[in-house]
Parts: C-alpha cells; sequence; structure tokens
C-alpha cells in the first residue's frame, strides 16, 4: 500500500529537480575539455580524408557531423559554406549515410570541408557521444573540445550561443 505512493512521490521530485537545473535543454557533452577523439580515416571518395593532426594544427576547427538525408543539416550548409569562405577550418564526419547520395549533395550544394569522413555505421559519431544531426563541435589549436553544439547552425540558439563561443575561440586562438 505504501509503494505506489513512494514511486509517484520519488517521480515528481525527479521532474521538479529536472525542471529547474541550469539549462534544462542542453545535454552535457562527455567530450568538452578533453581531447578530441578519434575520427574514422575512411574518407569519402573523391576528397580527401580526415587525418587527427587536422585537429591539432594550432588552428581552431569545426568537426560537423552530418548526412544527406538530413533536412536541419540542409538548413545549415549555407553558413558552413559562409565559414569556409571566410577561411575556417572545417572537417565533416558523413555518418549514417549512402556514400552515394553524400558525392551527390556535396556536388549539388558545395563542399564546405577541408576534409571529410565517411562513417557509415555512426561508430565515430557514437565515440563522439552524438545524438543526432546535425552536431558541431568546436576544437580548438591543440585538439581540444571546448564546445559542443546540438543542431543546426541557423537561428536564435545559434546565434546566441555557437557564435558566442566560436568568436571566444578564434579570440584566444591569435
Amino acid at each position: 500500500m505504501l509503494v505506489p505512493p513512494l514511486v509517484f512521490a520519488a517521480f515528481a521530485a525527479l521532474a521538479y529537480f529536472g525542471m529547474y537545473r541550469a539549462d534544462p535543454d542542453s545535454l552535457p557533452s562527455t567530450r568538452v575539455n578533453k581531447p578530441a577523439p578519434a575520427i574514422t580515416p575512411e574518407g569519402l571518395e573523391g576528397y580527401p580524408a580526415v587525418g587527427q593532426q587536422m585537429l591539432a594544427d594550432g588552428d581552431v576547427t569545426l568537426v560537423n557531423f552530418w548526412a544527406s538525408w538530413c533536412p536541419p543539416c540542409r538548413a545549415e550548409h549555407p553558413q558552413l559554406l559562409d565559414y569556409a569562405a571566410e577561411g575556417l577550418d572545417i572537417v565533416g564526419v558523413n555518418f549514417k549515410d549512402q556514400s552515394n547520395a553524400a558525392l551527390t549533395y556535396l556536388r549539388d550544394e558545395q563542399n564546405p570541408f577541408a576534409a571529410v569522413a565517411f562513417d557509415p555505421r555512426g561508430r565515430t559519431a557514437i565515440d563522439w557521444g552524438v545524438t543526432a544531426p546535425p552536431e558541431t563541435f568546436i576544437i580548438d589549436g591543440e585538439g581540444t573540445v571546448i564546445f559542443r553544439f546540438q543542431g543546426p547552425l541557423v537561428g536564435s540558439d545559434f546565434e546566441q550561443r555557437f557564435v558566442p563561443a566560436l568568436e571566444e575561440a578564434m579570440a584566444g586562438d591569435g
């Protein structure tokens, strides 16, 4: 007789504390402030493969997990092209995709990536803690993950959280 009210009280307490934590919409990353995990050496045919040294070359680098079938990835693509045009190094990790679809996408929409890893089974995404595409990580010049952004690089969340984090990283790079 006492078990149902106790179970209810436990769920109510969890819900209460969950709603009032610092940022209830964020999923904390276990990768922030740690060295960037390895990226599969398998490249997308016709594009340079990702070498781990690319993430620790002294410059800020973005690592963007994307897929051709992902509508939010398509929405953020113009921003990636703009960043690439500004000279920012971007590494793409195409995951859970078909190579021919990814190749067609990059051919039709232009390629913002300095190198493109091909991760059809999503193993690299798992190692990085990616939950769903797109996700973008800011990597400092020493190869340390300093910021994780879930979702497309568009809209107010992007402007309020990602842009300041990137500006701070770039200021520290110079």
